[in-house]
């Protein structure tokens, strides 16, 4: 009894301690994931051509906050995809790839591929989706998706941001406690 009692009053101090050391109680190493560059389903856009300027920049900057919260908030370590990039660049669109992620993941390091889309209804209509799949499997771990009704960069950070915190994130990832 009085065990417990020592015990119960050491778990502030054991949980505070490892707030300060930056890791949770029972947590485990980050999971790797190979997150890819954002892409954009733009039917005006005839085949080969590449999206607008102001587009890309928007798809450059949901693909560096998907990075950045999954990293801070889901616990998932970006790999780095330069020695697959010709390989990424052979298959792209990885939206419309059939699978191809998950083998470029692996050869990667990463235990899960991130694929970004935004489907392009009008100037200031999007659909932004984001899939987290097992790259061993290609099973489909979490998805969201989010409408964009304007077309600046707070909004496309703000939908990339949501799409984490309501849907990527809003229960732990299988295998995560």
């Amino acid at each position: 009894m009085r065990l417990r009692a020592r015990l119960r009053a050491l778990l502030p101090a054991l949980a505070l301690l490892s707030v300060a050391s930056g890791t949770a109680l029972g947590e485990e190493a980050a999971r790797k994931a190979a997150i890819f560059p954002a892409e954009v389903n733009d039917p005006t856009l005839a085949y080969g051509r590449k999206p607008l300027p102001a587009d890309q920049k928007r798809l450059d900057l949901v693909t560096e906050v998907l990075r950045q919260q999954l990293a801070e908030k889901g616990g998932l370590e970006s790999v780095d995809l330069g020695p697959q990039a010709a390989e990424i660049r052979k298959e792209s669109p990885l939206y419309k790839c059939n699978g191809c992620t998950g083998p470029i993941a692996k050869a990667l390091g990463a235990e899960l591929a991130v694929t970004t889309f935004a489907d392009k209804g009008a100037n200031q209509l999007f659909s932004l989706v984001v899939t987290i799949a097992n790259a061993e499997s290609g099973q489909v771990v979490r998805q969201g998706q989010v409408v964009i009704r304007a077309n600046t960069d707070d909004d496309w950070s703000h939908a990339a941001r949501w799409i984490v915190k309501n849907r990527l994130l809003a229960e732990p990832l299988p295998g995560r406690s």
